[in-house]
């Protein structure tokens, strides 16, 4: 199927993987996607610029197809700066009682975390991947004109049909409709999270009448039916990341790709809890204890902190302290292998 996505990137079907970050994107997954026609993708916001020079590596190794690096155009809160000491500790004792019922310590935390960004960006334009996709912002104009001047596509977010307003009028090649029903990281930058709540087929729809960008739908889409249905609403391409994540390629632990096919009707919320930014992910102990409203630490400090609970919780099979992120639909997922799930969705295009 021949679409503006397809013509555009450089593949055969306008089928896009998610670029999942925080270890879940694996070169043997993202080769599995490209190899197969599609655009692989690695979600990189988390590694340093010298791990994402050695995944690279990685990727050359095992694909000579198209693939897209995924970055975070704002890594860091702007409310990390001189984040009070006695704020950090206060929201600490929140969270204390988990730590304490898995017999770990509180960690010791600091709030001077720079954004790793534009020196991500530097390694990006080392590797020249087919496309630089990219959340929660716009990059400058400069980082946009070098990834033109390199020939490398720019694919941005949008929650809203304001933010992909403001993508048009930046010129990326294309945008993502970040639709609700995706799991994960809600991407929304012009508004917070909870304000920006559009469903995958209205947000479609809504682009498709005030946008001239190609669009690729995400949110929701697991198996040619959705496919099919996002392209007949003006879709150009279509992302898919649960789907994706819970393969043996992906870098996601058993028990959460477990937890998911076991369990396929699992309620899921969107929550700061656990990471400080809205995601969308399986309903838990802690979700369900902390209300939105509730402030927590920045991002990523917030994540810093949950990291040791997170990983006592995965030792004592705790899966009811763990972020375990999915998408609203997770119904008829079946396949366990990336290129098996692939050439289901081929053949009923």
């Amino acid at each position: 199927m021949k679409t503006k996505i397809t013509q555009l990137l450089g593949i055969e079907y306008p089928i896009l993987q998610g670029p999942m970050g925080g270890g879940f994107s694996t070169a043997a997954l993202l080769a599995a996607v490209s190899n197969a026609g599609g655009l692989g993708s690695y979600g990189a916001y988390t590694l340093t610029p010298d791990e994402i020079r050695e995944a690279g590596k990685e990727i050359k190794l095992a694909t000579s197809k198209p693939y897209n690096i995924n970055l975070w155009v704002n890594d860091v809160d702007k409310s990390l700066v001189n984040y009070p000491a006695e704020k950090l500790e206060k929201i600490k004792q929140l969270y204390k009682p988990y730590f304490d019922e898995l017999k770990i310590p509180l960690p010791d935390l600091s709030s001077d975390i720079a954004s790793k960004f534009e020196k991500q960006v530097e390694v990006l334009f080392e590797l020249k991947p087919a496309v630089f996709s990219f959340i929660f912002g716009i990059p400058s104009k400069e980082i946009l004109q070098e990834s033109r001047k390199l020939g490398i596509k720019t694919i941005g977010a949008a929650t809203t049909l304001e933010e992909a307003l403001a993508l048009e009028d930046a010129e990326v090649d294309a945008i993502i409709a970040a639709g609700f029903e995706a799991g994960g990281h809600r991407p929304s930058f012009l508004k917070p999270a909870q304000d920006s709540f559009t469903g995958l087929f209205t947000l479609v729809q809504q682009l498709k009448a005030k946008t001239k960008t190609p669009i690729i739908a995400a949110g929701g889409i697991i198996d040619a039916k959705g496919i099919a249905s996002a392209m007949a609403l003006g879709a150009d391409a279509v992302q898919l990341g649960t789907a994706f994540m819970v393969t043996d390629e992906s870098g996601a632990t058993p028990v959460h790709k477990k937890m998911i096919f076991d369990h396929p009707n699992l309620s899921t919320t969107v929550s700061k809890s656990l990471t400080g930014r809205m995601g969308r992910m399986i309903t838990n102990k802690i979700s369900d204890a902390v209300p939105f409203e509730t402030e927590v630490l920045p991002f990523p400090l917030q994540t810093k902190f949950i990291a040791p609970l997170k990983n006592a919780a995965l030792a004592q099979g705790r899966t009811d302290l763990i972020c375990l992120w999915s998408g609203q639909n997770t119904s008829t997922l079946k396949h366990h292998k990336a290129s098996d799930l692939m050439q289901a969705l081929i053949a009923g295009l």
